[in-house]
């Protein structure tokens, strides 16, 4: 068994985790504390990565799940799945820095797909990923996703997204073939 795996334990998140769940996002994404792993946004966008409302929001939508990924009681990870008819949405993905590069995040996509098939029945995972993290992008393309090509712009002036610090931010689709 993958090492990264050992004592993982995957739950849907409830009202209760939403404190510590954005402390997680906000640690992997934003501020000093998200240089520690490498998906770090801190160059690229300042401010939040979500707040109370965005979290529950997720929690609370039909067809919408938090996974949430806890070893030896603590919070380590989450990520959200959303059922968006023939394709699940994934999104919300957050690691704790500290243990960023062991092989965690590879365990818990794994786990997400599973998720989804067998949940929904779905084929395929959506994401979207902003088109100017190519480390990011090379790693999804590592499991299996590819590139799209398809662009959405950035929320530019909706501060709930973070603070940019450049002009050529922009979302794109990544796609993978559930089988």
């Amino acid at each position: 068994m993958d090492t990264a795996a050992t004592g993982l334990t995957f739950r849907d998140a409830d009202d209760a985790d939403v404190d510590v769940l954005i402390a997680l996002i906000q640690s992997a994404y934003r501020g000093d504390s998200s240089r520690t792993g490498w998906t770090t946004e801190a160059d690229i966008l300042e401010g939040q990565r979500t707040d109370a409302e965005g979290v529950l929001a997720v929690i609370k939508a039909p067809d919408s799940r938090l996974l949430t990924v806890e070893r030896d009681g603590a919070v380590i990870a989450c990520c959200q799945l959303e059922h968006r008819g023939a394709y699940a949405y994934f999104g919300m993905f957050a690691v704790s820095p500290q243990l960023q590069g062991a092989g965690l995040g590879k365990v818990i996509i794994a786990e997400a797909e599973r998720a989804a098939r067998e949940t929904w029945g779905v084929r395929e995972m959506h994401m979207t990923v902003i088109s100017v993290r190519e480390d990011l992008i090379a790693w999804y393309e590592r499991r299996g996703y590819r590139r799209t090509g398809r662009m959405t712009p950035f929320p530019y002036g909706d501060e709930r997204f973070g603070i940019p610090q450049r002009a050529d931010l922009q979302f794109e689709l990544l796609v993978k073939e559930l089988v």
